[in-house]
């Protein structure tokens, strides 16, 4: 009879298991299906973050002038690389390029501040301390080091403007369809209000040939533009101002490396060309039917002419008369 009652007891506790087993993953199912349909980019930042940890880059955290600060980094190499995102963006941006590169540099991938996990998580952003936030990062995991930046839209725009303050340490420039000109007239809505403008504004960004984007990731995307961080920086826009070189392009002495994708209507292969003109020292290599974002569009082409372009002398300013 004990022996009965034992085994009995054994059964129940192993179907209590078995019950709370099936509660916790019949929780976790409605969790990710709420997300998939309603948080569909929230749940592809999750993933694309993951992503850089399977790359072997370790998520840091550390102050800074705005609160926490969030970055990954990793890899060997006596160059660093420092990965700027666009506005709007996080870290994870730039996981499907990230293999290739943690085998030849080190990697250090800052979130921006105010995106991603890096405050503030409130408030408007000015350009100021987007500034301000990677330079503290760049302090902790850069010390002593030269460093490539290499900044995507708002990233690029931010590289620049750290080389102007840090001349010493940045050795080059990569910029992946943005810069420090202002846009007279910008051709992309980048704040839908709704399904139809936010899938115009995906193929401006991708170009006219861009697939149809699913109804929940273009509700996602209103959602996000409306209160997102590219809302936030929208808000101090006007503190920005200043902070653009139209006239002073000529005092970036430091070597320029400029990667288009040549699809983009928001920042076109035009704005690449005023860039390389006003520029001492920059060349500019297209990527034919990518967009706005080659890191994530187009990976394979965009990995493979950031290391060309590494791998070659820096771009020299013409000889003078």
């Amino acid at each position: 009879m004990d022996r009965g009652r034992t085994v009995g007891g054994r059964v129940g506790i192993l179907l209590k298991i078995f019950t709370f087993v099936c509660v916790v993953f019949g929780v976790a199912l409605i969790v990710a299906t709420w997300f998939f349909f309603m948080r569909p980019l929230t749940l592809d930042s999750w993933f694309s973050r993951f992503a850089l940890g399977a790359a072997g880059l370790e998520h840091k955290q550390g102050q800074g002038p705005d609160g926490r600060l969030s970055w990954f980094e990793g890899g060997t190499g006596d160059t660093t690389l420092v990965l700027l995102h666009g506005e709007g963006e996080q870290a994870g941006n730039w996981a499907r390029v990230t293999m290739p590169l943690v085998e030849r540099y080190r990697v250090v991938i800052p979130d921006l501040v105010g995106h991603g996990q890096s405050d503030p998580a409130e408030g408007p952003i000015g350009i100021d301390q987007v500034l301000a936030g990677v330079e503290a990062v760049m302090e902790v995991s850069c010390r002593d080091r030269p460093v490539v930046l290499v900044g995507n839209s708002l990233g690029a725009r931010v590289a620049f403007l750290i080389a102007l303050q840090r001349p010493s340490q940045v050795e080059r420039i990569v910029a992946l369809n943005g810069g420090p000109l202002r846009l007279a007239d910008p051709q992309v809505n980048l704040f839908p209000s709704n399904r139809e403008e936010a899938q115009m504004t995906m193929e401006g960004l991708m170009g006219p040939g861009a697939k149809a984007i699913p109804d929940t990731v273009l509700d996602d995307l209103v959602r996000r533009a409306q209160t997102g961080p590219a809302a936030r920086l929208k808000e101090a826009a006007e503190e920005m101002d200043p902070l653009f070189l139209d006239d002073r392009l000529d005092e970036v002495q430091i070597p320029v490396d400029l990667i288009w994708g040549s699809a983009d209507q928001l920042y076109p292969v035009e704005y690449a060309q005023r860039l390389k003109e006003g520029l001492p020292a920059a060349r500019l290599t297209t990527l034919p039917d990518c967009g706005h974002v080659p890191q994530r569009e187009c990976p394979v082409i965009m990995v493979e002419a950031l290391l060309q372009v590494l791998d070659k002398d820096p771009p020299e300013a013409p000889a003078g008369p």
